[in-house]
């Protein structure tokens, strides 16, 4: 600082700084702790909220299950009988009365087989059977002849006899007498004899050529029943061999008006089953149409590997619209034998510590827990056979904080179509 220079001292600060420092730290700090309230309030009103919340669920009834089970399993329709015919007569194929594919009735004729060497081999048997026959004949002629000469030795012999003991005649002429009467009844019966040996000869002949009649018979190949030719192997001209039962049939019938299906039936099933049960069949190609049958015969014993017991549906087919080989679905109404179930929704169910469990939804929209035990699993649907009655409404898909005795806020219940299909 200069000599002559003015020294002035500034003046001392004011308060109106402090005091507006002041103010806005009091301002932030009012406007924390409002903002702390607030959060408070606005965290005791979620839990408030929470608290007193009350789920909106979907309920559904539970449907009492007490008519015949509908079990559906696949399956193949087989003819009612089946038939491969063979040749019984050697010879050619003369005439072919039928194809693949033709309709035949009991007794019509498919097929003539030409057997020459067998006619005559009949015809020889018929004419040995013939001389057989006059042998007998002549047997018999030879008895009466025999008889005649007994009859003829004995009086001889009694008048000998007589004139012996007057002294009319030697007693050598009566020895031979009755030596001749023992001669003749030697005769007769050697005669006698032969008749029998003669009728056996004819009784085996006989047999022989009803043998031979019986396999001409088989020259002309008829059908055993009702029912159309499947295969045929063989056209006029062939040789056939007979007896020939490990090579090829002449043709091949079933008998399609009647047909059988054979289905497995599972063992928490198979108790039930038993023959008149109702069934209904439906094959994959006519959506529209079903059939109707009834089961005809099991095997009664379960088979091992499967646990599954082998049923026979019979089907009525006279128009002949099902075809055997088919791929079936038989539809079996199996009575119930361990009493009537409650059908419940798949997603009533849960599963925790506790076991299987549904929540039932009470009249004054509280909640019930129930434990359930599940007797058939059929999808969407299960089956339970203890803890329910039918008539419940169960909760679907419950929250997992829902405890006993909570309240729900039910909705307006959706279709029953999952429930409809698991009582068919």
């Amino acid at each position: 600082m200069t000599e002559g220079e003015d020294r002035t001292i500034p003046p001392p600060p004011g308060k109106s700084g402090f005091v507006l420092a002041g103010l806005i730290a009091l301002g932030l700090l009012a406007y924390g702790g409002y903002g702390h309230w607030q959060r408070a309030a606005r965290a005791e009103e979620t839990r408030t909220k929470q608290i007193e919340f009350v789920p909106k669920v979907r309920t559904e009834e539970a449907k009492r299950l007490d008519g015949p089970i509908e079990l559906t399993l696949p399956g193949q329709t087989e003819p009612f009988a089946t038939a491969r015919i063979y040749a019984r007569a050697t010879g050619y194929i003369a005439e072919r009365h039928v194809d693949i594919g033709s309709r035949v009735k009991t007794g019509d004729v498919l097929l003539r087989i030409a057997a020459p060497d067998l006619d005559q081999q009949l015809a020889q048997a018929e004419a040995q059977l013939g001389q057989l026959e006059a042998q007998l004949l002549r047997a018999r002629a030879m008895v009466d002849q025999a008889r005649a000469n007994v009859n003829l030795a004995q009086v001889t012999n009694s008048r000998t006899s007589t004139l012996a003991g007057q002294g009319w005649a030697s007693k050598q002429n009566a020895d031979n007498t009755q030596a001749g009467v023992l001669s003749q009844q030697a005769s007769l019966a050697s005669a006698e004899a032969d008749v029998k040996v003669a009728q056996a000869n004819i009784k085996a002949q006989q047999a022989t050529v009803g043998r031979l009649k019986a396999l001409t018979g088989f020259e002309i190949v008829t059908a055993p029943f009702d029912g159309v030719i499947t295969t045929r192997n063989v056209d006029v001209g062939d040789l056939v061999q007979a007896d020939a039962g490990s090579g090829s049939p002449l043709v091949s019938m079933d008998r399609d008006d009647v047909l059988r299906i054979s289905v497995n039936v599972p063992q928490n099933a198979a108790v039930g089953v038993q023959p008149g049960i109702a069934a209904t069949i439906k094959v994959p190609q006519m959506p529209d149409r079903s059939f109707s049958g009834e089961v005809e015969r099991s095997s009664v014993a379960l088979l091992a590997s499967s646990r599954t017991l082998t049923t026979q549906v019979d089907v009525p087919n006279p128009e002949r619209t099902l075809r055997p080989g088919l791929f079936v679905y038989v539809t079996l109404a199996i009575p119930r034998t361990g009493g009537a179930t409650v059908a419940v929704p798949a997603e009533a169910l849960v599963f925790n510590q506790s076991g299987t469990r549904v929540a039932v939804a009470r009249a004054d929209d509280r909640v019930t827990w129930a434990d359930v035990h599940v007797a058939r699993d059929k999808g969407n649907v299960v089956e339970v056979d203890k803890g329910l009655s039918g008539g419940e409404r169960l909760v679907l898909s419950p929250p997992a904080d829902l405890k006993e005795g909570g309240r729900i806020a039910p909705q307006a219940p959706k279709s029953d179509k999952p429930m409809q299909a698991a009582q068919r």
